[in-house]
């Protein structure tokens, strides 16, 4: 029987984390291996926590790679040193609370990647108060019959709509076959009034765009061929990848920030974890400056009472 790799300890700023299984292989397409993916995320450190900083992060493991079973985890993996801080959430449907992963350092990312962990899906809300967002998430949903040139028709319309609002969106791929803008917002509002205002900003691109976009709810009422503008994504403990998170998808593709004037000529399949590092280097984070850019949703909200009071529905129930 072959004997097991040595573990490796990598230093992360004042911490030493080891990884075991270093050579376990987590991308077959490609062979990238577990310690292939710590070296990604130490490539763009600041990147990944500046996306994850304070915020309750769901981890996506893959214990035996992507070949074998993915988990879904709320709670804190076993075992964490006591450097790995959490903040507890309430889960009003369970009536359970759990301990989730809210990073404030690098090593404590890698820490979840030792721990199998290969996309971070934080919340939009910060631990100082979970129920109030701080960030407008914009995501932009192809249909099953659409393509890459719709989602960058409607980027180009939620620009437009962003800039006519005096909001400044922070555009990244999603790491599968859409995109995603990030907007920050003061945390003023609970996740209902956000969502409200994510519903009223969507219909407006979809006036602008009816011929690429829908708004409705229900996916049996969806033309196949159209974008939905997912305002869900910002329904309480609704989580989508982090900029900078790879992905559990067999090239091991990355969902990486991109500038506006990128949208035309970049493909999500361009970034990977063999891809991305080299862009960071040269760039650095392209979303660094968001919390510098802080947009109050007070026009949306009235926007959502005009739609409301002309017999728009508010948004449904969130799943």
């Amino acid at each position: 029987m072959p004997s097991k790799p040595p573990a490796v300890e990598i230093e992360v700023d004042d911490r030493v984390v080891r990884v075991s299984n270093p050579d376990r292989v987590y991308f077959p397409e490609t062979g990238a291996t577990k310690l292939d993916l710590v070296e990604y995320y130490l490539a763009v450190g600041d990147g990944i926590v500046n996306a994850l900083r304070e915020r309750p992060c769901m981890l996506h493991r893959f214990p035996k790679g992507l070949a074998g079973e993915k988990v879904h985890q709320k709670r804190l993996p076993a075992g964490a040193p006591p450097w790995v801080k959490t903040v507890e959430l309430f889960f009003p449907r369970w009536k359970r609370t759990a301990d989730e992963l809210c990073v404030t350092e690098l090593a404590q990312v890698v820490w979840a990647v030792q721990m199998s962990t290969v996309e971070f899906h934080p919340w939009n809300s910060r631990r100082a108060d979970t129920e109030k967002p701080d960030e407008w998430r914009i995501d932009l949903d192809p249909g099953p019959d659409s393509d890459w040139a719709q989602v960058r028709r409607v980027a180009h319309v939620v620009h437009e709509v962003l800039d006519e609002l005096g909001a400044t969106g922070f555009p990244k791929t999603s790491g599968g076959s859409g995109l995603h803008v990030y907007v920050r917002i003061p945390p003023e509002h609970g996740f209902s009034d956000v969502r409200r205002a994510a519903l009223a900003f969507a219909r407006e691109v979809e006036r602008r765009a009816p011929d690429d976009v829908t708004t409705a709810w229900w996916r049996k009422d969806r033309d196949p061929a159209a974008l939905f503008v997912d305002y869900n994504q910002n329904a309480r403990d609704h989580t989508i990848a982090a900029a900078y998170s790879v992905r559990g998808v067999p090239d091991a593709r990355v969902s990486t920030p991109v500038r506006w004037d990128e949208v035309d000529d970049v493909v999500p399949q361009d970034f990977t974890i063999a891809t991305v590092p080299a862009r960071y280097a040269e760039l650095g984070d392209l979303h660094a400056g968001i919390d510098d850019a802080v947009f109050d949703l007070a026009p949306l909200l009235e926007w959502a009472e005009r739609d409301e009071a002309e017999g728009a529905e508010p948004p449904a129930d969130p799943d």
